[in-house]
């Protein structure tokens, strides 16, 4: 039987094959799949995401909606929380360690001594494992920006979808809000159906300019359709359609808006009013304002009476969805908010918690291992916190951060967040796993 230990080894021997974890380009994969015998011409009809926030979410309604309608759904999305194999999903089901490291193997033989970073490697083998799985839908998420990510080598899925733009990974994308939009708007195709999320002004003005250039039909937030909570559910409209439905089954706010731009893609490929409606009740994606109620951590908290929540958001748009959710939570007056957080060192913690002052009682600042970019120190993190006028301490880990909040604050409303990696560490720990670290 294959074990976790030889996905471990292919990870690594992967990552070995090109010194950047990050390099942008399409022509290393483009030849790479064309030794594969072109898997992304044999797959289903796909759906093909991009933008900064949202996607994540944005797919797991899909899925759900889809799946709700009776059909068998690949999906793949990045980065995994706790196990590699949760980026690839076929039919259904995550893969499982034997075919995944068949396909690795596959790959590496393909590529030979040739130069190819991870993120492509490891998107060829999943394409591979896409083209020979019969399923009805692919729901395709880039890993970073669109025109030259490696998942952009599809020449006509049935859409695209491009989830709201703003400033994240600068150092690859641009400086500024457009140029990072024009980055996410080279997955538009021609004649191709765009549904297109609520941006910023100068985010849409670049993306609908790309899809007029490309001849590409736009449904966009604000003019095509729309969505907003009513009476705890969700109300869809378009021009000529009204649809009463049950709140997102993920929580917070900005999961309506999710929700909405899901359905605008999901009647784009034909999915009707019942499907949307048992999709929404049971779409699940772990890490975005999840509550943990089970494992070592949730058992700590819960004997003292307290909350304990889990984020994955990152950049300054997530802080500000998070603490709009949290703001509106019941008992959010009451319960003082404890954030344990932790950020790569690329990202912009003092943007992200800004949003928090004032709000929160404390920020508990740690690090975590793994990560693609490693991770923010402790110390440095608490003194992000304090230039935005939050109380902050620093803490050795999770299990420390957790009594730490216990210990200073009665029945407290504790908030992991700041990281997918963070995050992921919080669920291995609650499942008595260990994170399956890559470089991608």
């Amino acid at each position: 039987m294959t074990t976790p230990e030889t996905i471990d080894a292919a990870l690594e021997r992967l990552a070995r094959l090109h010194p950047k974890s990050i390099d942008l380009s399409l022509d290393r994969i483009e030849a790479l799949l064309d030794k594969l015998g072109r898997p992304q011409d044999r797959l289903p009809p796909t759906i093909h995401l991009a933008g900064t926030n949202g996607k994540g979410s944005t797919a797991a309604f899909l899925r759900a909606i889809a799946e709700a309608s009776g059909e068998k759904v690949h999906v793949y999305s990045s980065p995994h929380l706790v196990r590699f194999n949760e980026r690839i999903r076929l039919a259904g089901d995550i893969v499982d360690d034997a075919r995944l490291k068949s396909a690795f193997d596959r790959v590496e033989a393909a590529n030979g001594e040739d130069p190819i970073s991870f993120f492509e490697a490891t998107t060829a083998a999943a394409f591979l494992l896409f083209s020979e799985t019969p399923a009805d839908r692919l729901i395709l998420e880039t890993g970073l920006g669109g025109r030259l990510d490696a998942t952009n080598m599809l020449d006509a899925p049935q859409c695209t979808l491009i989830t709201p733009v703003s400033l994240d990974h600068q150092g690859f994308l641009g400086d500024t809000v457009d140029q990072i939009a024009g980055e996410k708007a080279g997955i538009i195709k021609p004649g191709v159906p765009l549904i297109l999320a609520a941006q910023q002004a100068a985010a849409q003005a670049v993306i609908e300019l790309a899809a007029r250039r490309l001849g590409a039909p736009v449904t966009a937030w604000g003019k095509q359709f729309r969505a907003y909570p009513e009476r705890d559910r969700l109300v869809y409209e378009e021009e000529e359609l009204l649809w009463d439905l049950p709140a997102p089954a993920l929580q917070g706010p900005h999961q309506f808006v999710n929700a909405g731009v899901a359905i605008a893609a999901a009647r784009a490929c034909g999915y009707g009013h019942d499907a949307v409606r048992e999709g929404l009740k049971s779409a699940i994606w772990p890490a975005r304002l999840q509550p943990l109620k089970s494992g070592k951590l949730a058992a700590i908290t819960q004997a003292k009476g307290a909350e304990l929540w889990l984020d994955g958001g990152h950049n300054p748009a997530a802080g500000e969805a998070l603490a709009a959710s949290l703001g509106q939570m019941p008992g959010a007056g009451d319960r003082p908010l404890v954030l344990i957080a932790g950020f790569s060192v690329n990202k912009n913690a003092a943007a992200y918690l800004q949003y928090f002052t004032g709000m929160a009682a404390r920020v508990i600042a740690i690090s975590f291992g793994g990560g693609r970019d490693g991770a923010q120190s402790a110390q440095t993190l608490a003194e992000a916190a304090r230039s935005v006028n939050l109380p902050a301490q620093t803490a050795a880990g999770l299990i420390e951060a957790v009594h730490d909040a216990l210990e200073d604050y009665e029945r407290p409303r504790i908030v992991i967040c700041g990281s997918l990696y963070l995050a992921g560490e919080a669920l291995a720990l609650e499942g008595g796993q260990t994170v399956q670290s890559t470089p991608g």
